[in-house]
């Protein structure tokens, strides 16, 4: 009986293989039948079938029906230990699970009999008109990805038309970037707890650079536990010190910038003239927030606010818009989705600032969802980051023209042919 099973088992394997199809697949699964004569051959043959329908990954950007079939090819072809910081979140990544699932909450209300020949999706942030609400977030060590990086990105996005938001801990210059993109970049900035006199620096580059916002990132000024990232990492047989001074790169681990290990590859945390140190005393506070409003003359955005309260506190203070975001899952371990969030950060805001919807965005549907509920824009990261590491720039451009593509799908089947039409009456709670 254990050789049959083995038979059957190796059979199954090929019928289910890409390398067999049409009439070799045939006569494969008829050998199945003739080893498979006990009772059990019909829920075999059912198993068979199955999986023989399984999707297999793709081989061209073209190929890609949605932007999950970039996820299994990008893990293929990252790094292990890369993967992992860029697939995990903080403790037991419950957060990650809690952005999708806040989705599955909202159910669609199409109206019908509407014209929708024409749909506009077009969105004005900061007094720019973008022809898409979808944001190209910020997400470090992109050259861990692909060896283009946030140059391929930047290209990406240049094409598509998107806004793009760069990392402090990005592997490319803004400079660079800018240059790749075409036009100015949102720059989103880190504290470093340890040197006021760095920011400054920091920012001052910005801006002769050419950027047209800072995006001070808030929620991870704590640190977080990337356990899947550590997890990643001890089963990497690469040697972490080819690349990062001091091991494993310690800011990737905890979100602690001020690290200075593992950072002489970042451009933006280099380069600088010696000054004197004005060091820090303690996290960032309100304080700190508007002593970088007085110290630029670029708007100034909060990312990661997820309260009424503090949303309230940064319209009072001149705020200039907020990302509703969690981090993606990699900040706290609240199991608090970002788009259950946004309805109270919303009423902080009081409509007076945009706020900017980010975390577990993956269909159109999700980006349809976030706008009706009062969102100016969505944030993604992770999709464009499987595009990159599956086909780099190409992956990329695909996975922003898919995401677009089902988002003007989704608003012409619900009756509204601009971003204006969309209302709250167009989602109810599941």
């Amino acid at each position: 009986m254990s050789d049959v099973q083995d038979r059957r088992r190796f059979l199954a394997f090929l019928a289910a293989s890409p390398l067999f199809a049409g009439e070799a697949q045939a006569a494969v699964r008829r050998l199945v039948a003739r080893e498979a004569p006990r009772r059990d051959t019909l829920d075999f043959a059912v198993q068979l079938v199955d999986a023989s329908r399984q999707p297999t990954p793709i081989r061209r950007a073209a190929d890609a029906l949605d932007v999950f079939d970039f996820e299994p090819v990008a893990e293929r072809r990252i790094p292990i230990a890369h993967w992992g910081y860029l697939a995990g979140g903080t403790d037991d990544d419950a957060t990650i699970a809690a952005n999708r699932d806040g989705f599955a909450r909202w159910a669609l209300r199409p109206r019908r009999l509407v014209d929708t020949s024409r749909v506009d999706a077009s969105v004005t942030l900061l007094g720019q008109r973008w022809p898409t609400p979808i944001v190209i977030n910020p997400v470090g060590y992109q050259r861990a990805f692909h060896p283009l990086g946030e140059l391929a990105v930047a290209r990406a996005a240049r094409a598509k038309e998107h806004l793009q938001v760069l990392s402090t801990v990005s592997t490319t210059s803004i400079e660079d970037a800018i240059a790749a993109r075409g036009a100015p970049l949102w720059y989103q900035l880190y504290h470093d707890a340890g040197d006021w006199a760095r920011t400054k620096q920091i920012v001052r580059r910005v801006e002769a650079a050419g950027a047209s916002a800072i995006v001070f990132t808030v929620d991870l000024l704590a640190g977080s536990n990337r356990e899947t990232l550590v997890r990643s990492a001890r089963r990497d047989p690469r040697n972490c010190l080819t690349c990062h001074e001091g091991g494993p790169p310690v800011p990737g681990m905890t979100g602690n910038v001020a690290d200075r290990r593992g950072q002489s590859r970042i451009p933006m945390l280099n380069g600088y003239p010696p000054v004197p140190r004005e060091p820090e005393v303690g996290l960032a506070t309100w304080e700190w927030v508007k002593r970088l409003q007085d110290t630029t003359t670029l708007p100034v955005l909060l990312k990661g606010i997820v309260t009424k309260e503090d949303a309230e506190l940064a319209v009072a203070q001149g705020i200039r818009g907020l990302f509703c975001s969690n981090h993606g899952g990699r900040a706290e371990n609240s199991r608090r989705a970002s788009v259950a969030s946004l309805p109270e950060v919303l009423e902080g805001a009081q409509g007076k600032i945009p706020v900017i919807l980010d975390g577990g965005v993956r269909r159109g549907t999700d980006v349809f969802t976030a706008l009706a509920l009062g969102a100016t824009a969505v944030g993604i990261g992770r999709p464009y980051i499987w595009g990159l590491g599956a086909f780099g720039q190409e992956g990329v451009e695909m996975v922003l023209a898919i995401l677009r593509k089902e988002t003007e799908l989704v608003m012409a089947q619900c009756g509204a042919p601009s971003i204006a039409r969309i209302t709250r009456a167009h989602v109810v709670a599941r």
